[in-house]
């Protein structure tokens, strides 16, 4: 049998229901939110007459109402279904992102990417539920299909937010705002409504999941991370000062790594290594691709930029397996609970980085980031044993059926 995620008989990565091609559909334009403004950030500050600390903030309203709006997204997915809390999601989209184009300063489009981030959250963490739902062939199969639509979101959002942005920094908006209004009728179309779990979600359920010490040890090290993450994302494209469409380049081939080594490529490493191990190692790769990228040349900040998006699609991966396997709460409670805690480092990261380097240097605001990568990498080491035996307890339970659902990704489960 082979061991290709895409190849995986009646229930592989390919051979999926219309309904979990509809909704991966929107998941990539949403994820194409997040890398949109990338390339057009000096074309914002400069039509809008902003500051690069101030453009940055279109990232932090963004992941600031994403993540408190976390803990929201199960009590009412719980109450009134997973698709119509994915057709309201995108229904806030669509009409945040339209919005956003109209901004006469940078102060408007900054509130509207607020509420760009509320429908966000709605959608993204009830998709991958959704997703997983409705996947054929178990969580595998869905998991990695749900990190191909974010690496495809993030290798295509620069890329659009370039094309459009040449032309005009608006475009983007009003582009994503239509792509996510095809999306709205797909779903609309081809998801129907999935059962409603037995217990509603209160809006405590996420916070409560996170005394779990293994769920809580994968979002304490995925905020650091974040933190790494975000600082690439919303700060190197001022460090590079590219036009649109060269910004665009670098950030599509960063994000052509990032869906290829989450799909392909992490799959096999934890196969072989372990997931831990696999983590633990792409996170301190990151941290000496940080280092370089603040202290090298331009060139070489290019380089290290697309690179690290080999080691994000890898980290990606493993922490999402460990946060849907890793404890008994329901997939949808685990996964708010896990991204209440990392958006806010996403949140951070471009506030804290142009004030960092204000008062510093470039090279110091990287130098941070790589020091948040370490200590990511410091948690999964010192919280291993109880990460792999808490995973490992709960896959075993699953395979018996004690708790009703099917069993997340093998990779989330091996010893490292």
């Amino acid at each position: 049998m082979t061991n290709d995620p895409l190849d995986k008989g009646s229930g592989g990565l390919l051979r999926q229901p219309l309904a979990v091609w509809a909704t991966a559909g929107a998941a990539v334009v949403a994820f194409m939110g997040i890398g949109l403004v990338d390339p057009i950030l000096p074309s914002i500050a400069k039509g809008l007459d902003a500051t690069p600390g101030q453009v940055s903030l279109l990232f932090t309203s963004y992941f600031l109402i994403t993540a408190l709006a976390m803990p929201v997204t199960g009590f009412v997915s719980s109450r009134v279904g997973g698709r119509r809390t994915l057709l309201a999601g995108l229904v806030l989209v669509v009409v945040f992102a339209g919005l956003s184009g109209t901004s006469g300063s940078v102060g408007e489009l900054v509130g509207f990417r607020a509420g760009w981030g509320l429908g966000n959250a709605l959608f993204v963490s009830t998709s991958l539920a959704v997703i997983v739902g409705a996947a054929t062939g178990g969580s595998a199969a869905a998991i990695l299909l749900y990190e191909s639509a974010l690496g495809l979101g993030m290798a295509c959002g620069p890329l659009v937010g370039a094309v459009l942005g040449d032309m005009s920094w608006r475009y983007p908006f009003f582009g994503t705002a239509a792509l996510m209004a095809i999306g709205f009728l797909a779903i609309s179309l081809f998801l129907e409504e999935q059962p409603r779990p037995a217990r509603r979600t209160s809006l405590l359920d996420p916070v409560k999941a996170l005394g779990h010490g293994g769920l809580a040890s994968a979002a304490a090290s995925a905020f650091f991370y974040n933190y790494a993450f975000f600082t690439i994302l919303a700060f190197t494209p001022f460090v590079l000062d590219m036009s649109p469409y060269r910004s665009g380049a670098v950030f599509f081939a960063w994000g052509v790594l990032l869906a290829v080594f989450s799909v392909l490529v992490a799959p096999r490493l934890q196969e072989r290594f372990g997931s831990l191990k696999v983590l633990v190692g792409s996170l301190l790769l990151l941290c000496a691709d940080l280092v370089v990228l603040g202290y090298g040349d331009h060139t070489t900040a290019v380089a290290c930029t697309v690179a690290s998006g080999a080691l994000i699609g890898m980290s990606n991966t493993v922490y999402t397996e460990l946060a849907l396997g890793v404890s008994d709460a329901p997939r949808p409670v685990a996964s708010a609970g896990y991204n209440f805690v990392r958006w806010f480092a996403a949140a951070a990261a471009p506030f804290l980085a142009p004030k960092i380097e204000s008062h510093t240097s470039a090279e110091t605001v990287f130098l941070v980031a790589a020091g948040a990568g370490a200590v990511a990498a410091a948690i999964v080491g010192v919280r291993r044993a109880q990460l792999t035996h808490d995973a490992k307890e709960h896959v075993e339970a699953r395979q018996r059926g004690t708790d009703g659902t099917r069993a997340p990704a093998e990779p989330a489960t091996t010893t490292a």
